[in-house]
């Protein structure tokens, strides 16, 4: 079986983001996590990018046995407004177990999408690191172009904090060594099926297997073979022969191991 660390269940199903999820949307969830299963994918993780985005993952754990939610605002969505949501989402940790809440994320730096505001992107993430800290919660944690700058406000958390994961690994080795020093994990995506991205199958050949966990970031980054359609949590077995081949086992072995590193990293039951 495998676990999903990363999907955003709400965007499959809708074409605007940040509007609460509808009746009819809610339960077109249903043949996602029916074809996922089907797949042998049997748990997901669905991600928080923004307050609404957030609620909606809520709901969608509320709703959905194979379905856990993790809350918070990602550095794209950090308006000038942003505390405000955010005091939001620190009611709903309050109660994180009750509402089946199982992380923090995805939250952290984007120096890529413009235009931004460096720190305010920072005061946000660091909220979010502090959240997370109070009531023990995963970390998801998401990076681009901005690597060297993200290190440095996790550093002056690296020791507090035990739990986390770096969302779609895209950096270098020298950062997957800090951050696997640090005990994080790193969410492997299909991105490593593209022909391309000879630098994050280097990263996975050197990286043990209990350092691994899996992703879609669905309805975003499909397999190569699909490259151009939305992505779904059922493509997540496309890419795990790849992670076997370079580590020289077999993907039962890669499915065991992640799956327990997920568990671990999420503390979900079972």
């Amino acid at each position: 079986m495998f676990i999903d660390t990363h999907c955003h269940l709400n965007m499959i199903v809708k074409e605007n983001f940040d509007r609460l999820l509808t009746d009819d949307e809610l339960k077109a969830v249903q043949t996602d996590i029916e074809q996922a299963k089907a797949a042998g994918v049997t748990t997901i993780i669905n991600v928080g990018t923004s307050l609404v985005e957030s609620l909606n993952c809520i709901e969608l754990a509320r709703r959905y046995k194979e379905v856990f939610a993790t809350v918070g605002i990602h550095p794209c969505d950090a308006t000038i407004t942003w505390r405000d949501d955010f005091k939001t989402i620190v009611q709903k940790v309050k109660t994180a177990a009750s509402l089946r809440v199982v992380g923090v994320g995805e939250v952290g730096l984007d120096f890529y999408h413009k235009p931004f505001d460096k720190q305010r992107q920072k005061d946000c993430f660091k909220a979010h690191i502090e959240l997370a800290l109070e009531h023990d919660l995963a970390l998801s944690i998401h990076v681009r172009e901005a690597g060297e700058e993200l290190l440095y406000v996790l550093e002056e958390f690296s020791k507090q904090i035990k739990r986390a994961v770096i969302h779609c690994f895209s950096q270098n080795q020298d950062f997957a060594n800090v951050v696997l020093g640090w005990g994080f994990y790193l969410g492997i995506d299909a991105p490593i099926t593209y022909p391309k991205n000879e630098l994050l199958r280097n990263v996975v050949t050197n990286t043990p297997l209990t350092s691994l966990v899996l992703e879609t970031d669905s309805p975003f980054l499909p397999p190569q073979e699909l490259r151009g359609k939305k992505n779904h949590p059922a493509y997540l077995p496309k890419f795990v022969q790849v992670i076997a081949d370079l580590k020289g086992v077999s993907v039962e072995e890669v499915a065991a191991v992640t799956t327990s590193n997920a568990k671990k990293l999420f503390r979900l039951d079972g």
